[in-house]
């Protein structure tokens, strides 16, 4: 088992490396709050070393939640570049476009199809699922669709799968987002597509845009994230040094009793997912 090196900010590391990749949810805010150290650390990363590029698995273009950011109240002066999943996400709506799409995901998602030519259908009619999360995650669970996702399953139905993301945080509140509804339909015989992390396509996406914007035409990358399936895991595929933001979804399993890291805890659960991180902390601070 190999335990991360533990950090006490990201000052320690920050000249080894010309870009960040950095998570979103759980790293800079948790849907309600902004994370005031985070956008400190990344403000100065900013400033002193290079681009700063944010990587989320939202559903919907950078475009469309980029005020979500200001809303927090996120300085623009704390990132370079956003790209989503979402934006990944429509070159593979786009290839099957007129469709019909069964549309899975909330009205607030829409905008991840305008443009594209899509129609919508249900599950009996579609051509294929596009999923970005429960239609109301407040409270609906993977299980309020197991019974159409069986049927779009019989019928050999392709789920475009715009969030990998399983969970995450909204205040102190899990809710379900379309990576678990992916990985039921997984789990019923769906063949399930996503561009999300931890898959190759975004980090392409945010690679290209990292050699632009830095002035090292090789640039060293550092990600950032708080998921072990999707940043460190996308992170790790991509041969990426990771610093593992263990308080975030992940914080119950990897504090000590008493509070603070726990290193080993932190190593073993890695470990257990199959994966490992270059650096750990509780929190994203410089």
């Amino acid at each position: 088992m190999t335990v991360p090196r533990a950090l006490t900010g990201l000052s320690e590391v920050a000249d080894r490396y010309d870009v960040l990749l950095c998570d979103v949810w759980g790293v800079i805010h948790n849907g309600r709050e902004r994370f005031p150290e985070a956008c400190i650390a990344l403000q100065r990363f900013a400033a002193e070393r290079g681009p700063v590029i944010l990587i989320s698995n939202s559903p919907r273009p950078a475009s469309a939640v980029e005020s979500q950011l200001d809303e927090l109240g996120v300085p623009r002066d704390a990132w370079t570049s956003f790209i989503t999943s979402g934006d990944a996400t429509r070159a593979l709506l786009a290839e099957r476009a007129p469709g019909p799409a069964w549309r899975i995901g909330p009205d607030r998602d829409n905008v991840l199809y305008e443009g594209l030519g899509l129609e919508f259908a249900g599950p009996t009619e579609a051509a294929f699922i596009a999923c970005s999360g429960p239609v109301n995650d407040d409270w609906e669970t993977p299980e309020d669709y197991r019974a159409d996702l069986t049927l779009a399953a019989e019928r050999g139905l392709t789920m475009i799968c715009a969030n990998p993301d399983r969970v995450v945080h909204r205040g102190d509140k899990l809710i379900y987002c379309g990576g678990a509804l992916a990985d039921l339909y997984g789990q019923l015989g769906g063949e399930v597509i996503m561009a999300g992390k931890p898959y190759p396509a975004i980090y392409k996406l945010c690679l290209r845009e990292g050699v632009l914007k830095s002035a090292n035409g090789a640039p060293r990358v550092l990600c950032i994230g708080d998921g072990i399936p999707t940043d460190i895991k996308g992170a790790d595929q991509q041969a990426l040094d990771c610093l593992f933001i263990a308080g975030g979804i992940h914080g119950l399993e990897t504090a000590h009793a008493g509070g603070g890291m726990n290193p080993e805890a932190v190593g073993a659960l890695l470990a257990g997912e199959g994966t490992h991180a270059a650096y750990a902390s509780m929190a994203l601070t410089w």
